[in-house]
């Protein structure tokens, strides 16, 4: 997880450098969106094969697969090898981070999922001090494509491993592939559609005139069309348990991600600030979802999962509305980098708190299952809501012109998700396990079962 930090913090600023240097520059949306279009199908092949045959396998396969894509890009010898490079790591982080959260989910007892969370949370606090900076003294001595060779190298330590310790690991059968339970399976040809929707979704948005906005259309129905395939039942219902769960990570990562995406981009142009303090508010937000992130472990067994979920959101709320304010010339600039620490902050409570809920929630040997809907409802919600920002912003600036009222409005949109997370929190309570670690009798299936399918 360390290792796999340290090359998405240094790859992405280097991904410009690569599109002028292949004179792509026009097709640069494209490179940066096949990353989690491509993520999405990941996600849901990490979870089916976890729960078939545990999670050592698919996450072998994605730690293999991340070297072999980093060589590929960096080989490009233009724009179109590097979009193919960048959507393989896709389906390759997918793997990573679907099967991570499974194995959590079928290793670990539930009174330590919670600190193996903080754990992997704090393996991102050197990679975002150190990796943009490293990777930009690379590229400015050599070049953007020794970044990704040397990546490529540092990731050959933990395919190693995940080869040669974990091809002896046996599966639980109690809550591995092993375990014969009726799971509703997402397609393969539905994940697929929904990848290349997200992709066409954020070209779409990436410019003003027809042709983008026909793939932003066209991307944005196939979404409609196939992404509840991918999700279980009631997701949009917000049903109580697992559907309320995924929607809930849907939602705050939809907030998170666009605020993150928009906040600098103010802070370079409307504002006009250092790029280092931009590189601050980046560091900051690291070390407060990490810090957050900890406080939630310790939490265990104090404070109900889904109450931290409901604060974690109305930080959030409360984040994006300062970012608003930032929007008015009197308010400093300094305020817009305390937006991103605060939203950060609460997604570090909100974000491993919604997976432990998804881990309870999922049924028996379907933690895989759980996790890649987990995995596809977050990339979904970064797609749908940045897509949903992305065109607001466009049409405020072409109508009302200027700089900061965009920006505002954009904002304004943010604050709907965040609360609407926090007033829905309450449905994805979990009861608490019996002492030998089993459930209670549940009123109603669990999400994704046959008997829950049937209606």
């Amino acid at each position: 997880m360390f290792l796999t930090g340290f090359a998405a913090l240094a790859v992405m600023p280097m991904l410009p450098l690569a599109a002028r240097d292949l004179d792509g520059v026009a097709l640069y949306p494209l490179v940066a969106g096949a990353f989690v279009a491509a993520s999405l199908l990941g996600g849901v092949l990490g979870g089916t094969w976890a729960d078939r045959a545990g999670a050592r396998r698919p996450l072998t396969a994605g730690v293999v697969l991340t070297v072999l894509t980093l060589l590929v890009s960096a080989t490009s010898p233009n724009i179109w090898q590097l979009a193919l490079g960048r959507f393989a790591d896709g389906v390759a982080a997918g793997l990573v981070a679907v099967s991570v959260n499974a194995a959590v989910g079928q290793s670990y007892p539930d009174r330590l999922r919670a600190r193996a969370l903080a754990l992997m949370s704090a393996c991102w606090i050197v990679p975002s001090l150190a990796g943009p900076p490293l990777a930009g003294l690379v590229a400015a001595w050599w070049s953007w494509r020794a970044v990704f060779f040397g990546l490529a190298g540092l990731t050959v330590l933990p395919a190693a491993a995940a080869v040669l310790l974990l091809r002896g690991a046996t599966v639980d059968p109690a809550t591995g592939a092993d375990a014969q339970v009726p799971v509703r399976r997402p397609a393969l040809p539905a994940a697929a559609a929904v990848s290349a929707a997200a992709a066409l979704t954020q070209y779409g948005v990436s410019a003003w005139d027809v042709p983008h906005a026909v793939c932003a259309a066209a991307g944005l129905a196939l979404l409609v069309a196939f992404a509840p395939r991918l999700l279980p039942a009631h997701t949009w219902r917000a049903g109580r348990g697992l559907p309320a769960t995924v929607l809930l990570r849907a939602l705050t990562s939809g907030a998170y991600f666009t605020l993150e995406a928009f906040v600098p981009l103010m802070l370079s142009t409307a504002r006009r600030v250092p790029g280092v303090v931009t590189g601050l508010a980046f560091t900051g937000a690291a070390l407060a979802w990490a810090g957050a992130s900890w406080v939630q472990g310790r939490a265990q067994g104090r404070v109900a999962r889904h109450r931290l979920v409901a604060f974690g959101s109305g930080v959030m709320a409360a984040a994006v509305a300062l970012a608003g304010l930032c929007t008015l010339p009197a308010v400093p600039a300094a305020a817009a980098v305390s937006s991103m620490v605060l939203a950060a902050a609460g997604m570090g409570l909100a974000a491993p708190s919604l997976t432990l809920l998804s881990l309870r929630h999922a049924p028996a040997g379907g933690q895989g299952y759980a996790s890649g809907a987990m995995q596809t409802s977050q990339n979904l919600g970064q797609t749908v809501v940045l897509a949903l920002a992305s065109a607001l912003f466009s049409a405020v600036s072409a109508v009302a012109g200027g700089q900061l009222p965009p920006f505002a409005c954009a904002f304004g949109l943010l604050v709907v998700p965040a609360l609407a997370a926090a007033a829905l929190a309450s449905r994805t309570r979990a009861h608490s396990r019996t002492p030998d670690g089993g459930r209670p009798p549940a009123p109603e299936p669990a999400p994704g079962t046959a008997e829950a399918s049937k209606g």
